[in-house]
């Protein structure tokens, strides 16, 4: 478990409450958990930050969460962070368009248990 010390996520969500949930749920695994609220600042933040894992909403007003994704997949310096989407728009479409086509590494749907999100950041750090 000493690896998780040093792992900092970026939870890019426009609702402070779901960060805090995020922030409560990791930090007690030992995860580093900063937040952004919305996507202009989360891009920022990746950019200064480059955190190990980035949780990701995709319905944020100022700029949704494909838009920050596809940013960071078009920066060299970015495009090798791992993102779990952690969205409420949990049709299969979106799962199978987020997985498959966009190449995340996972997807939670909203709402979770915090069961889900430990297990799906503990499998994506798994397998880097």
């Amino acid at each position: 478990m000493d690896e998780t010390k040093e792992k900092t996520i970026l939870c890019v969500e426009d609702e402070p409450e779901m960060i805090d949930l995020m922030q409560l749920i990791l930090s007690r695994r030992g995860y580093q958990v900063k937040g952004a609220r919305g996507g202009v600042e989360g891009i920022q933040l990746i950019r200064e930050l480059h955190p190990d894992l980035v949780l990701l909403d995709l319905m944020m007003p100022d700029m949704d969460g494909w838009e920050v994704y596809q940013q960071m997949k078009s920066d060299p310096a970015l495009k090798d962070i791992p993102v779990i989407i952690v969205t409420a728009k949990a049709q299969n479409i979106d799962k199978v368009l987020g997985l498959h086509i966009a190449k995340v590494d996972d997807y939670i749907a909203k709402p979770f248990s915090p069961q889900e999100l430990v297990e799906s950041v503990d499998r994506v750090f798994s397998q880097q």
